[in-house]
């Protein structure tokens, strides 16, 4: 009976999973049948706008050209008409002389023949028939204004859409997701010569397989890619995966996209349990300060209890229990004033906050910053039951390294009451390096990756990122993946000795 329910649960899961697939693919297929719509539509307008381009061009020389034949006639009337003005008036003054030399052949006083004669010589010798070339200056030949369009006019119409570029390929056994970084690598199923660039689209999900229409998180576009493979560097890994696509791009036209790719991406994500902190912390969801005024009048982390009740994992951590020392309610905000000269009972190492993501496997990694006029902070892990006035390093549930810089400098590692000196320099960032399952906390300068430290524990219940910070404050970093030198130095070591040995 139980090996039948347990068969007919599994067929009943895979018949979802189906149904899942099938309801995506029909999202996608009406997805598509209106792109097509709003695509056609798209692609009409684009060629009616170059067809308007190429009328406008083609108005523009007809214009051009037809002034310029306008220019020429112009030119050509002119010189003409200026010939012909000259030649009508020296042929006037011609026809004049011709009948003023006709009637002196009638003179017969031979004086005024002479004097006649003379006259006639010399206004010859002047007369403007006599000094004009008998050649027009134009001809009406327009010939060389003539145009042939006989290859324009083969090549319009051989006009047709130009060939759109086939769809890349990703290859999947080449990308690489590394210290935040992706690398995709594509490649076209066959040589195109005319390819110019290409449009490379990502999005982050939480879903596996193939990309859904209705998805959280929009498409992000990177333009002008030159190459067949691309790095997106400085990412948060704050999904699960990441959805990839490429197209080729030629002068004209986009071609389809490449079949859709899904790497996962997972880290280890999460903020400050404000619920757990001290009332003299002000907690965000990636940063936490040192607040003096924070334990006076209405206390304002009540709200955050509310604000955090969205978190995938909050729910979980409340419900655990927390056997270690009793905190106050977070509803009593007044105390009885200290007795003059007496010592508060809340000293600058016990200001803590948790995490709000606990962990009972894996390998993790996450960074903290410290502000630079920060007086004392400590970072390390713990065990839920940690007490919200308990000091990290000095209880048998945490592990932390302690930097002070006010009054005395120090940087040590602490555990169970236990401090170890560190002889190196406090780093700008601390990276925070933890293998539940080995039994491993690791410090680490998140700039040059030196190791600063090394737990060996084993741990016996969930762990979850503890913290503490006195006059001054802290700033968060998740989403992050192990570093590929931690993870290259951790095989390589296998947990150090020496001055970076765990605390007894």
């Amino acid at each position: 009976m139980d090996s039948q329910k347990d068969a007919l649960q599994r067929i009943i899961a895979t018949l979802a999973n189906k149904n899942e697939e099938l309801q995506n693919f029909i999202e996608t297929l009406n997805h598509t049948l209106g792109r097509v719509q709003v695509n056609s539509t798209q692609v009409v307008s684009d060629l009616e706008e170059e067809f308007d381009t190429l009328y406008s061009i083609l108005d523009e020389m007809k214009g051009s050209m037809t002034n310029t034949i306008k220019q020429e006639t112009v030119r050509k009337s002119h010189e003409l008409q200026k010939q012909l003005t000259q030649s009508t008036s020296a042929l006037e003054s011609a026809e004049e002389l011709l009948e003023f030399a006709n009637n002196a052949l009638h003179i017969t006083d031979e004086e005024d023949f002479t004097k006649a004669a003379r006259q006639i010589k010399d206004r010859v010798t002047m007369a403007p028939a006599f000094r004009l070339t008998l050649k027009p200056k134009a001809t009406d030949n327009m010939r060389h204004l003539m145009v042939d369009f006989s290859k324009e006019r083969l090549l319009l119409q051989g006009l047709k859409f130009l060939p759109v570029p086939r769809a890349p390929e990703i290859v999947l056994g080449d990308c690489l997701v590394i210290d935040n970084e992706v690398t995709v690598t594509w490649r076209m199923p066959e040589e195109d010569s005319k390819i110019d660039h290409y449009i490379l689209e990502y999005r982050k999900t939480n879903h596996e397989g193939l990309p859904r229409v209705k998805d959280e998180q929009c498409w992000e576009v990177l333009d002008d890619v030159k190459s067949t493979e691309h790095t997106l560097q400085g990412l948060r890994f704050d999904t699960r995966f990441m959805n990839f696509r490429v197209r080729a791009c030629n002068k004209a036209a986009a071609g389809d996209y490449s079949d859709p790719v899904t790497l996962e991406t997972r880290a280890f994500n999460f903020g400050f349990d404000s619920t757990s902190s001290h009332l003299n912390l002000k907690v965000e969801d990636r940063s936490v300060e040192w607040d003096p005024q924070g334990g006076k009048g209405v206390d304002s982390k009540v709200k955050g209890k509310e604000n955090k009740g969205s978190s995938a994992h909050f729910t979980n951590l409340k419900n655990m229990s927390r056997s270690g020392t009793p905190s106050p309610k977070r509803t009593s905000v007044t105390r009885s004033p200290a007795p003059r000269g007496a010592r508060d009972r809340f000293t600058g190492e016990s200001y803590t906050v948790l995490g709000d993501t606990s962990f009972e496997s894996g390998q993790h990694y996450w960074q903290v910053k410290p502000q630079k006029d920060c007086k004392s902070f400590s970072v390390g892990l713990a065990y839920r039951n940690l007490g919200k006035f308990d000091q990290l390093g000095k209880t048998n549930t945490s592990w932390c390294i302690h930097i002070n810089n006010w009054l005395q400098n120090s940087f040590a590692a602490k555990h169970n009451n236990k401090a170890k000196n560190l002889d190196v320099p406090v780093p700008d960032t601390i990276g925070l390096y933890c293998d539940f399952d080995q039994g491993q906390l690791s410090f680490y300068n998140a700039e040059n990756k030196q190791l600063l430290h090394t737990f060996k524990v084993k741990f016996t219940q969930p762990v979850v990122p503890a913290f503490m910070v006195w006059c001054g404050g802290l700033t968060l970093s998740t989403g992050l993946q192990i570093p590929s030198a931690v993870r290259s130095f951790q095989k390589t070591e296998n947990g150090l000795g020496g001055s970076n040995s765990s605390i007894s």
